[in-house]
């Protein structure tokens, strides 16, 4: 079984209720980390985006993160991974 995404989100954010949404629908299973509750999640999250706190940022079981994509980069990504 491939380890589960992480995804760096907060409890208002839209943007990661839809696309949390979208990853259940594919079976994509994903570990949340309320940034707002999580101060060195904060600021993991502020040094993968320039300093910003953006979410949804996913991080990949490589350490690659990506940051608001979409559920058809994500699956790319896990496919690319999973060919290694």
């Amino acid at each position: 079984m491939p380890e589960p995404l992480t995804m760096y989100t907060t409890r208002w954010c839209g943007f990661c209720r839809r696309l949390k949404g979208q990853l259940a629908r594919e079976g994509i299973e994903v570990v949340e980390v309320d940034i707002e509750l999580d101060p060195e999640a904060a600021d993991y999250v502020m040094a993968v985006n320039g300093g910003n706190q953006t979410v949804p940022t996913m991080v990949f079981a490589d350490g690659s993160a990506m940051t608001n994509p979409s559920v058809a980069q994500i699956k790319a990504r896990l496919t690319e991974l999973a060919a290694l």
